[in-house]
């Protein structure tokens, strides 16, 4: 006897349909698993057959044969569990509805027949409502995730011998349903505030800008001058995810195994930190079946790479690609993946290798060589993605000791909502969103200058020995310091603070 068992699997971020065929016909008893599967998908039978006998259901004496198609698609993970244990009570008269093919089942199976929580199950759920299919069935550590997706069923199942009673009438099982109004109505509370920060106003005001046009960012400044400290709270002032912002990056993180007991929507934007010993496959993804990597978990969110000149070259050139075209796409024998990875860059650096060049003479052993090496291990080509270099000056006393509180985050996102909304609106008829986005032909568009603002930044130019590139992020930096004024027009003031904000061109 045939029956067919609707699942999925994942391609990127993105799933995919995947039928599982079990055919039960006379031979000597076996149970083979056809279909490309990787070596998780063949324990898989194992698993089913202690999972079907200790749930109180029998396993027929005949050759059991299933199919995973498509079968040109290599098929990895226990999510298969569940719909080959379904196909096979089917196939042997165990379930009644004849309905089941607009149904869809996803997880993993213990021994004893109840389900575990799988990996990917938000773009499976997505994929499923594309295709049709009218309820699904995950297991419970899943639920509150699949049920993210609007405009399909989604149950909590237990036991396969619960979901057996549940499509043959014995019992009830609620739909689970998620309030996607109440999760993002909630208000968002951060762990860090700028009104912590004491001093270092132009690194504070350099951020804001940063954050008011999606600008990377670079610090630098001697150890101790608070350089993390700010990074750290450079998400409590950028808006928050917009819903489809927030399905994107829940996606990935579903993907990547990192949502918290395979929960919820993920509302807040990211902070990822690697160390500085990471590989260039974590990050920007990649392994035997790509995987996204820290600058695809960074998406929407911000990726924070601390003493930048420690991490290997070869990683930081990789971040190149994925900051200009704002995905990654990694080629392997197993297929070929695409990753979003639109994030805003921030690092921080020491002006030397012992941290004190150009602040305590007398402190800094450094020679000249040996800063020049320890500079130039950030290329000029990853510079010139870097929109603002700031300097963060060690921090005095008399600032540490005031006890004037600072300006809270809340104030900042203000400004920096305002802004974000005159970008949206002057960009709606084009294809970006925020002024870190705008193309060569759109920087000729939208950020024209008077005669007094272009003689500034034409003496800029020929004294600071601008690249092209950096002329276009000044152009840039001087759209979003006037949409901050909500001004319309780049005033001569804007183009000399977006100037003063290119500061490894001025300094070093």
């Amino acid at each position: 006897m045939l029956s067919k068992i609707n699942s999925s699997g994942l391609m990127g971020i993105d799933g995919y349909k995947v039928l599982v065929e079990v055919d039960l016909s006379a031979g000597i008893p076996a149970i083979d698993i056809v279909g490309l599967p990787d070596s998780a998908v063949k324990e898989s039978k194992e698993r089913v057959k202690s999972a079907i006998k200790n749930s109180g259901f029998n396993i027929p004496a005949k050759k059991i044969v299933i199919n995973l198609a498509p079968a040109n698609t290599k098929k990895e993970g226990p999510a298969y569990d569940f719909p080959i244990a379904m196909g096979i009570l089917c196939g042997n008269s165990y379930l009644k509805n004849e309905d089941i093919l607009e149904d869809m089942f996803i997880g993993e199976l213990s021994l004893d027949g109840s389900l575990r929580g799988v990996d990917g199950v938000l773009p499976m759920v997505f994929q499923a409502k594309k295709d049709g299919i009218k309820r699904c069935f995950v297991p419970e550590d899943n639920a509150i995730e699949a049920s993210l997706v609007e405009g399909i069923e989604i149950y909590a199942i237990k036991s396969i011998g619960q979901c057996v009673a549940f499509i043959n009438g014995e019992i009830k099982i609620e739909k689970v349903i998620t309030d996607l109004n109440e999760i993002f109505s909630s208000k968002k509370n951060y762990e860090f505030d700028f009104a912590d920060v004491k001093g270092q106003e132009n690194v504070k005001r350099a951020l804001e800008i940063a954050a008011a046009g999606l600008h990377n960012v670079l610090m630098i400044g001697p150890p101790g001058s608070g350089k993390t400290m700010m990074a750290k709270r450079l998400p409590s002032i950028l808006p928050d995810l917009s819903f489809e912002e927030s399905i994107e990056l829940t996606k990935i993180y579903s993907i990547a195994g990192l949502m918290k007991n395979k929960g919820s929507l993920i509302t807040t934007r990211a902070f990822r930190a690697p160390h500085h010993t990471i590989s260039g496959s974590a990050m920007v993804g990649g392994g035997r079946i790509p995987m996204p990597g820290e600058v695809s978990l960074a998406h929407n969110s911000i990726l924070f790479l601390d003493e930048i000149p420690e991490f290997k070259r070869s990683v930081l050139e990789e971040l190149r690609q994925p900051l200009e075209d704002g995905k990654v796409s990694i080629a392997r024998v197993n297929g070929n993946m695409t990753f979003p990875s639109d994030f805003m860059l921030v690092a921080s650096m020491n002006p030397c290798p012992c941290g004190y060049y150009g602040y305590d003479e007398n402190r800094c052993e450094c020679s000249r060589h040996q800063i020049q090496r320890y500079m130039g291990k950030i290329s000029g080509p990853l510079l010139d993605r870097i929109d603002i270099q700031v300097e963060a000056g060690p921090l005095e006393y008399k600032d540490l000791s005031k006890n004037i509180t600072s300006e809270s985050s809340e104030e900042i996102k203000k400004r920096v909502i305002i802004a974000h909304q005159i970008q949206k609106e002057r960009f709606k008829k084009d294809k970006i969103h925020f002024n870190s986005q705008l193309s060569s032909a759109q920087i000729e568009k939208y950020c024209k200058l008077g005669k007094e603002e272009m003689d500034i930044l034409k003496s800029a130019f020929d004294s600071l020995n601008f690249s092209a590139r950096a002329y276009h992020k000044i152009l840039k930096l001087g759209r979003t310091i006037a949409d901050l004024d909500q001004s319309e027009k780049i005033e001569m003031k804007h183009i000399a603070e977006a100037i003063q904000l290119r500061n490894l061109d001025r300094s070093f």
